[in-house]
């Protein structure tokens, strides 16, 4: 796998998404944000997050997904249970993941963050799959950007989200890409 001038990972699965803008002039892309996602709730391999992302979801298949009526969002990468990665939006741009955030001082942490969806829950262990698949696609991430903050979406965005959740093992994680936290 390869990260090209723009963004776009090789070897990947790539579903664009219409949810993404220019990041501002100058930024510079020094986060990496980490989710969890499933939809439904803890369901688990269907192609709800895939539709959510690129603004294609029957709100009328389940419940749940009346809440996000109108919901434009998206990530660069998901990862899935299988460890398959999917690419939405190109690390130069803007993907629409953090919402409101915030980190040492900066706000609005989409204009120089990388967003990572793991397709799991904070109730459900993620997979041996995911942490493989994880730890590759940040290896190349890091050689590619001068990334110095990986943190999850509940540290930028505390009391508000909750995720990567209690079950993402920032320990096996850092330690797979040979950092400490």
């Amino acid at each position: 796998m390869k990260i090209s001038e723009c963004g776009w990972l090789s070897g990947v699965r790539r579903l664009a998404s219409p949810n993404f803008d220019p990041r501002p002039a100058g930024s510079r892309i020094d986060m990496l944000v980490i989710h969890n996602i499933s939809l439904p709730p803890e369901q688990f391999g269907g192609a709800e997050i895939e539709d959510f992302f690129t603004n294609r979801l029957d709100h009328d298949a389940h419940p749940y997904f009346a809440q996000l009526k109108g919901v434009r969002v998206s990530s660069h990468f998901l990862l899935r249970r299988n460890g398959g990665i999917v690419q939405f939006v190109p690390c130069s741009r803007r993907a629409w993941h953090a919402g409101v955030s915030a980190w040492q001082g900066r706000t609005r942490c989409n204009d120089f963050s990388i967003g990572i969806e793991m397709e799991g829950s904070d109730f459900i262990a993620f997979t041996d799959a995911q942490y493989v698949s994880l730890a590759r696609l940040s290896r190349l991430l890091l050689r590619k950007y001068p990334l110095r903050h990986l943190v999850g979406h509940s540290d930028i965005a505390p009391g508000r989200k909750t995720d990567p959740g209690p079950y993402f093992d920032w320990q096996r994680y850092l330690s797979s890409i040979q950092l400490s936290r």
